[in-house]
């Protein structure tokens, strides 16, 4: 039996490799992605293969995060409940993608990975894995009783490793937990479990990487300026730029003036409501400037549209449906509806604020003599013709009034 297992070389995943392998006497193969976390993977390959792989994966899927991935989601307008910008969530699939390709390539029967039974992670996972290979299956540890048995805790794993002389490094748990990547940080679970904790508060200002604080931000704004060819940034400050610098550049510039910061409480699709603190400084600018672009150049049916579907879409990413039929089918409209979101966005960044500064387009919809306050030097609209136009709007209202009030 081959298992390929989704591997950081952290606790947990140290603990499930040599327990995986020694319940079903299985060949282990780990896999490890770089999607932007910037954790150290040095030495990685020498501390699976001392835990108990016979091989390692560690591939950079950044590039292919950022372009397959990110943009595409961008372009959709995604943010769950209106709040969240869907970091984790996204790199999910990509993740499970590679683990199939793998699983593949090496003949395996079976993919695992460390999600807990109360998240929705494992949903996301293996939602993927039923799309790209339902031939292969799934070991979930934390949704077997008899790993939760054996490792009720902290305590535990660390003495599992202490016998099983597993290379890791064990030190006292965090008041939460963190997970990053190309797009955002997320943080969770802990002290963050109270919602009323003000996590924004001078105590707690440690726990964030991406941003400053907006209290600590520059004192002066910052103008930045976004390229867009049919709803993809290619630049940024006039700079051509694939979807990968992009991220790394608007997530420098995002965290300088703390932009991006988000405090919530979602609805997971597993069914409770979780608290989590995100940073998004990156993601937050290129939304808002696509958000810009988007009222410059695209027709107002259409954007309304693509604007009802948003709440759909975002819950398919959030809730692992990347590579169903019906996102898929919401993607090639939300293509469509970007041919002409082409041109050019200025924003301000200033203590956590991004504020619109300009924006430009060779396709632009928008025309300054039909629109202005003026006499109107086209003769494109006529205003007589408001007239008759509010008298059939309001028709169906008038016969309303005059029934419920007996008029006739």
């Amino acid at each position: 039996m081959k298992i390929v297992l989704a591997y950081s070389g952290g606790l947990d995943t140290s603990v499930l490799l040599s327990w995986i392998k020694e319940k079903y006497k299985a060949e282990m193969i780990a896999f490890c992605a770089d999607i932007g976390q910037e954790e150290e993977l040095t030495g990685l390959d020498k501390k699976a293969m001392a835990t108990g792989a016979s091989k390692i994966y560690i591939d950079d899927l950044q590039e292919e995060f950022a372009r397959d991935f990110i943009f595409p989601m961008i372009q959709a307008g995604a943010i769950y409940e209106s709040q969240y910008f869907l970091g984790t969530s996204i790199a999910r699939p990509l993740i499970a993608k590679r683990m199939v390709e793998i699983a593949r390539t090496e003949g395996a029967d079976y993919i695992a990975h460390g999600a807990t039974g109360k998240g929705n992670d494992q949903v996301r996972f293996e939602l993927t894995a039923a799309a790209l290979a339902p031939e292969l299956q799934v070991i979930a540890p934390w949704r077997d009783p008899s790993f939760r048995n054996q490792f009720p805790g902290r305590a535990e794993m660390i003495g599992y490793c202490e016998q099983k002389k597993i290379p890791v490094e064990a030190s006292a748990k965090k008041p939460y937990s963190m997970d990053r990547n190309l797009l955002h940080i997320s943080y969770e679970a802990g002290i963050l479990e109270d919602p009323w904790l003000d996590a924004s508060a001078a105590e707690h200002r440690g726990m964030f990487k991406l941003s400053v604080s907006p209290e600590d931000a520059p004192d002066q704004p910052e103008y930045v300026t976004l390229d867009f060819e049919k709803g993809n940034c290619v630049g940024v400050n006039g700079s051509a730029l694939p979807p990968l610098q992009v991220m790394k550049t608007l997530n420098k510039l995002g965290g300088k003036h703390g932009v991006g910061r988000v405090d919530l409480v979602e609805n997971r699709f597993v069914g409770m409501k979780s608290r989590g603190v995100y940073e998004t400084p990156g993601g937050s600018i290129l939304h808002f400037a696509h958000r810009q672009m988007e009222s410059l150049t695209m027709d107002r049916e259409v954007m309304h549209l693509r604007d009802s579907l948003i709440p759909k879409y975002s819950e398919l990413v959030y809730y692992g449906f990347w590579f169903s039929p019906e996102r898929l089918a919401l993607q090639a409209l939300v293509t469509e509806s970007q041919k002409n979101v082409t041109g050019t966005v200025r924003v301000k960044l200033y203590k956590g604020n991004i504020i619109t500064a300009g924006r430009k387009s060779p396709v632009s919809l928008y025309n300054p003599h039909i629109a202005t306050m003026e006499a109107d030097p086209t003769r494109a609209y006529n205003q007589d013709d408001a007239t008759g136009f509010i008298r059939l709007n309001a028709l169906r209202l008038k016969v309303a009034a005059q029934v419920q009030t007996g008029q006739k």
